[in-house]
């Protein structure tokens, strides 16, 4: 993959390029929100979302990871909405393939992000996150894999059960995998397993929604 780093106004952001990356042509967005560990301003500290990268399968992607400069990215929300827009509206992004895909604090952002703007996003994953899950409904039309280590003592399993639990009583789906040996760190496990970048893939809007 090609790695640049770039800024979006005041947000920096990470943006992997497939080696065989074409201007004029459109590709597969992830559009990924990291943890607690990797806020700052120095963008080699998403470095611990690197298997999201790593893996042969994420080739196909274009992957863009902005960077929380605050406290938390809801301090900081309006911007990561924007920034989302922007992205979306890309001449490289192909809009009837745009995923959203966050660990940790970034599962809430992105859970939030696909609440906010769920015309957008055509299929998501989310490890060791959470969300209102009394808005749930806001994601019934948008597939979901959600995972979480049952050991979790940062981000407790069961807000990942709620999650789950409330989009799938809204007529969502939300596919929730529990790893009985994990932590809190589950993302490693899940962004090395090839099957769910392929099950990204299987997901193609019908429709786009022009902002």
């Amino acid at each position: 993959m090609k790695i640049t780093y770039e800024r979006y106004k005041n947000l920096n952001y990470v943006i992997s390029y497939p080696n065989d990356y074409k201007e004029g042509k459109e590709y597969p967005v992830i559009f990924h929100t990291h943890g607690a560990g990797s806020r700052g301003t120095d963008l080699k500290l998403l470095n611990i979302d690197v298997p999201i990268r790593n893996n042969p399968s994420a080739e196909d992607f274009i992957i863009v990871a902005p960077q929380c400069y605050a406290d938390t990215w809801f301090e900081i929300f309006e911007q990561l909405i924007a920034f989302c827009e922007y992205i979306y509206k890309q001449p490289f992004t192909d809009k009837t393939k745009f995923y959203s895909s966050g660990i940790s604090m970034g599962g809430y952002a992105a859970y939030q992000l696909m609440m906010s703007r769920p015309q957008l996003f055509t299929a998501g994953i989310v490890c060791c996150g959470g969300g209102i899950y009394w808005n749930a409904g806001r994601l019934k039309d948008i597939p979901l894999r959600v995972f979480h280590g049952v050991q979790d003592k940062v981000v407790l399993p069961c807000e990942s059960e709620n999650m789950t639990k409330y989009i799938n009583a809204n007529g969502g789906c939300a596919i929730l995998t529990l790893y009985a040996e994990c932590a809190h760190n589950c993302w490693d496990k899940v962004y090395t397993n090839k099957e769910n970048f392929e099950w990204l893939l299987n997901h193609i809007k019908e429709k786009n929604y022009e902002l």
